[in-house]
């Protein structure tokens, strides 16, 4: 790694990256999707063998009440405590995002208006196997707990011996997930779109996977909605000379170890601080755990880059749309009006990637690959459906009768205009 010169920054591999481009494992996802369609859950049962070597025949694939409370008694206290306190900040500020519904009486006796409906049935991916994300779960099932949802499904791949991590059990029980299952993969997204034997329908998938899962919510999405595409994760820090190397390379590390393709950019006008980070960074790296996926990640799709100013720094920022965005600078208050294209911002050095990840409050369901340019994070609007109401008085459509006809007409449709003026057709003004 070196620093590079903003002209000679290579913004193609930096940016627009994404899981969705193979067309080969898109062929692999539909057979998948296909099987699961057609066998239901005998299907999931032979994928569970094949993909995640777990015959979960005997055991089915539902969680038993039996299973969460035997998991409350593996996790800690300390944790049960630290997931309560981040619960409570995620409900918190998932409160302030909901919006009622709306009616406007007119004198002439009309109402128009929005009705705000919570959707019935939801699903939550949660990513499983040796991981344990039990913050997913909270990040996604919460809103659709603000928004009203009253049945909240969540799938996760089970662990070599048919459970689920212990971990994951109580964030979904204390998160107010209603159902869950043991399945992942693509065969698990599409449990959710079509339903089996055991699993019913949802409405809408949410949740982070890898490409398998990516590629599977964009192909059920039509039959259910979705809430992004997510592709690898991604951090731009925006620093200046303040900032220090040290603090610096632990966030960046902080994504790196994600994913193979995670992508870790720091952006700033002082070269000592950039060339200080670097080496920082394979400081840390040493005795890093997940070594060998961030130093991957690092490597391939890293970058330290030099720009004249900051101004030139938070416009390359816009540009390169990240999912997570650090302003680690004198005053980032300042620069907080020029942010446009990003997912979250973390406005500060005590405003690590983690905070936002974990405890503060916003959801860490964020657009990835260059979406934070017309996308935003998960929310409770998501989980909502939006009813427009119309109720024209006899006044109202007698006055706006001809010019409803007009435009009617104006398009060829005859019968719409005639719905119109045959209320009126018999009637004396």
């Amino acid at each position: 790694m070196k620093v590079e010169n903003l002209n000679d920054v290579d913004l193609k591999r930096l940016t627009r990256k994404s899981y969705g481009d193979d067309e080969l494992l898109e062929q692999r996802v539909a057979e998948i999707i296909k099987r699961v369609r057609e066998d239901g859950e005998e299907a999931i049962y032979q994928m569970t063998e094949e993909f995640d070597r777990v015959d979960l025949r005997q055991k089915g694939l539902k969680v038993t009440e039996e299973e969460i409370q035997g998991a409350y008694k593996v996790v800690t206290e300390d944790f049960l405590r630290a997931l309560r306190t981040a619960k409570g900040n995620i409900l918190r500020y998932h409160e302030k995002q909901k919006r009622s519904s709306w009616l406007e009486p007119d004198p002439d006796g009309s109402i128009l208006g929005q009705l705000l409906l919570p959707l019935k049935r939801v699903g939550i991916y949660v990513p499983g196997g040796t991981a344990s994300y039990p913050s997913s779960v909270l990040m996604n099932a919460l809103p659709a707990v603000v928004a009203g949802v009253k049945e909240i499904v969540m799938v996760s791949p089970p662990r070599a011996d048919g459970t689920l991590l212990p971990e994951v059990l109580v964030a979904a029980a204390e998160a107010g997930v209603t159902e869950v299952y043991k399945v992942g993969g693509a065969q698990g997204v599409a449990a959710l779109a079509y339903g089996t034997e055991t699993i019913y329908p949802v409405d809408k998938i949410t949740g982070p996977g890898n490409i398998y899962v990516t590629l599977a919510k964009k192909q059920v999405f039509g039959t259910v909605d979705i809430d992004m595409l997510a592709g690898p994760s991604e951090i731009l820090i925006l620093a200046d000379e303040s900032g220090s190397a040290e603090e610096l390379a632990a966030d960046l590390l902080s994504q790196a170890e994600h994913d193979r393709l995670a992508s870790a950019i720091l952006v700033s006008p002082s070269r000592e601080l950039l060339e200080q980070t670097i080496a920082a960074v394979e400081r840390q790296l040493q005795d890093l755990p997940r070594v060998e996926i961030a130093r991957a990640s690092w490597e391939t799709y890293g970058a330290a880059i030099l720009v004249p100013d900051l101004q030139a720094g938070m416009d390359l920022a816009n540009k390169i749309a990240p999912e997570h965005f650090e302003l680690v600078v004198k005053d980032p208050y300042s620069w907080l009006g020029q942010v446009r294209n990003v997912g979250a911002v973390f406005l500060g050095r005590y405003s690590p990637e983690p905070v936002g990840d974990y405890f503060a409050g916003p959801n860490h369901v964020l657009p990835t690959g260059g979406s934070a340019r017309f996308y935003s994070p998960l929310n409770v609007d998501m989980f909502m459906k939006k009813v427009s109401v119309i109720g024209y008085s006899e006044v109202a459509l007698k006055r706006d009768a001809r010019q409803i006809a007009l435009l009617a007409r104006s398009e060829g449709l005859e019968a719409h205009a005639r719905a119109v003026e045959v209320r009126f057709r018999n009637k004396k003004d």
